[in-house]
């Protein structure tokens, strides 16, 4: 049986929550679980992460697989530092309608000295 450390979706429409959790790899995403060993907000003000590290490290040694993005968590759950985000990617024009924002500015700035 392959065990694997996910993600399982729980929460309303556009409004996630997610439990960290070891199931059968064949398992469906929110089917059947093993146990339930963490929890996930991202749409809480801070990210609200709890992990019991002790359990997910069992389940490690004795051979379960985690997840990229499980991974990615326990990673900041250990480091105890922000996620860094990306700046979001903007188009051309968007770029352009910031840089001509910033010009402005940068010239007030000097009309103004």
């Amino acid at each position: 049986m392959a065990v694997k450390i996910r993600l399982a979706r729980h929460g309303a429409k556009k409004a996630p929550y997610y439990r960290i959790v070891v199931a059968d790899s064949r398992a469906p995403r929110d089917g059947r679980l093993i146990e339930e060993v963490g929890r996930y907000n991202p749409g809480a003000e801070p990210k609200f992460l709890e992990l019991n590290m002790e359990r997910i490290d069992e389940w490690i040694a004795n051979g379960a697989q985690t997840s990229d993005t499980v991974a990615r968590l326990i990673q900041f759950y250990k480091e105890g530092q922000p996620q860094k985000e990306e700046a979001p990617k903007l188009s051309k024009k968007a770029k352009a309608k910031a840089q001509a924002q910033e010009d402005a500015q940068s010239e007030e700035a000097q009309g103004e000295e």
